[in-house]
């Protein structure tokens, strides 16, 4: 049949499309492969790629690779080298059709075939068009492929395509399956990751440290912050806490914060109220830590902050410094800061077992001026000086007289003559006397008796002195008078010379 058609298209030299169009099928059916390509090569009419497509359906590859190649159909062409497993040759084809069906086609067939170098060349060209990309993500995972899947994301990273959505699935692909790498891969590329829904699969995930790490740097430091809390054990980090909690947004949080380092944290207690001490209410800090009764955990930072004078705080210290049996503190505090109720805390301590806590107790009461209170503290405690000083302050006469009276009757002689000296201005002389006098104690009294008459006597010539002056005032008057008065005036009779003189009726002038 050859020949003679031969024969007959040279004498005739007839063109038909469907006589060439078959010689060529049965060149390919009877595998007569060079005198097809023999044919090809020459002038034919026929069509040549009805009949590679219908070779390659009918598993004709051979031949239906000469005869794309004859056409420069690259794309058919590597799929058909596919089939004849030439890998190298269809990623060739492949890179010359620049078609994404062609490589999605060529990429199978190498993975399939375990070609992943090839695989990851066609890859390549995939994974930087975005609709693509989770088709051929899930087309790896289904055949086990995490590897390699992992190292052609790798690979499409420094792509001049590279696109978000590539940096955002190899950041899933190691929370799946390389956690170890995922925290570098963030901290190297969540600027250009999608950050929502990385942290979605990281929480879906449990890998709180990176969930934190990507709310930190996407500027949502309350979400970052609870993560911390929620799961400690994997993403707190104090230096890491104390920056997110200063920039959250969320008062409340602060106050969960303070919680969560009181169940976890107690020893950077401290630290974390210093960060966030211009951000609460210092006296709330307060009332929540003596919810759990842990107010010796913030001392350092509740005397950090006792210069704002807040009764709160100044309340809570003042309870701490008793607790310690502090005394010197405690008189320190209050001293400087006088905002707290000093009637209740004198009423705790006025029968502590140590001493110097009473005396505290008795000088509250005294600065509230509650005298009598004061004084009978002191006199219990035998703190005789105390109670003379708050007698003193008093100004109180009758309570003045009360406690000279009780040293008098328990023979506090020497206190007796203390109290004559500090309360002098406020006991009668004539109790003085008459308490000394009855009780033999005459010589006690003494100083106050010598003060009091030179005080007295001071007193009389200041009196004594101010009397001879006055009178020296008006000598001087009456004699500046009686030298201004005149001899006579003209028309008149004459003038008595002297006051009392002259004049039969005794007539008296007045004194000037």
């Amino acid at each position: 049949i050859n020949a003679e058609y031969m024969g007959c298209r040279s004498e005739l030299k007839v063109k038909e499309a469907s006589i060439d169009t078959e010689l060529i099928y049965a060149y390919a059916k009877t595998n007569r492969l060079a005198d097809l390509e023999e044919f090809i090569t020459t002038p034919n009419v026929a069509q040549i790629q009805y009949i590679a497509d219908r070779c390659f359906n009918e598993d004709l590859f051979e031949a239906a690779k000469s005869l794309y190649t004859s056409i420069s159909n690259f794309a058919r062409l590597a799929v058909t080298l596919v089939r004849l497993q030439s890998f190298y040759a269809a990623v060739d084809a492949a890179q010359k059709a620049n078609n994404i069906r062609t490589w999605k086609e060529v990429n199978a067939a190498c993975v399939q075939a375990g070609e992943f170098r090839l695989a990851q060349m066609c890859g390549l060209h995939i994974i930087v068009q975005a609709d693509e990309l989770e088709e051929l993500i899930r087309f790896y995972e289904e055949r086990g492929y995490f590897d390699e899947l992992i190292a052609l994301m790798k690979a499409g990273l420094g792509h001049e395509r590279a696109h978000m959505g590539m940096f955002t699935e190899l950041g899933v692909l190691y929370a799946k399956f390389r956690p170890d790498k995922l925290m570098e891969h963030i901290k190297l590329f969540h600027r250009r990751m999608n950050v929502h829904k990385s942290i979605r699969f990281c929480e879906l995930l449990h890998h709180w440290a990176e969930a934190r790490f990507l709310y930190s740097h996407n500027d949502e430091y309350d979400n970052a912050a609870k993560v911390m809390m929620q799961h400690p054990t994997e993403a707190w980090e104090h230096e890491i806490f104390k920056d997110t909690i200063s920039k959250s947004s969320s008062v409340e949080l602060c106050y969960q914060a303070i919680h969560f380092y009181l169940e976890l944290f107690p020893s950077s207690l401290t630290d974390l109220l210093a960060t966030v001490s211009g951000r609460v209410d210092h006296e709330r800090v307060v009332q929540e830590l003596k919810k759990v009764n842990q107010l010796p955990l913030a001392k350092p930072f509740l005397e950090t902050i006792q210069d704002g004078n807040l009764k709160g705080v100044n309340e809570a210290l003042n309870l701490l410094y008793i607790e310690e049996e502090d005394y010197e503190a405690l008189r320190v505090s209050i001293d400087q800061y006088d905002n707290f109720d000093q009637f209740a805390l004198a009423e705790k301590m006025k029968k502590h077992d140590l001493l110097e806590f009473r005396r505290i107790a008795a000088m509250l009461y005294k600065r509230n001026r509650k005298w009598k209170q004061s004084v009978e503290l002191s006199k219990k405690d035998r703190m005789y000086k105390d109670a003379m000083e708050a007698v003193a302050e008093s100004e109180d006469k009758d309570l003045a007289e009360e406690l000279l009276r009780f040293f008098v009757d328990n023979d506090h002689h020497e206190c007796f003559s203390a109290c004559l000296f500090s309360c002098y201005d406020l006991i009668r002389p004539d109790v003085a006397l008459e308490l000394s006098w009855r009780h033999k104690i005459s010589d006690f009294a003494m100083p106050y008796l010598i003060q009091l008459m030179k005080e007295y006597i001071g007193k009389v010539d200041e009196v004594v002195s101010k009397l001879e002056k006055k009178e020296e005032n008006a000598a001087g008057t009456a004699s500046a008078a009686g030298a201004n008065v005149p001899m006579g005036m003209p028309g008149m009779g004459m003038v008595p010379m002297a006051i009392g003189m002259g004049g039969g009726y005794g007539m008296q002038y007045p004194q000037y």
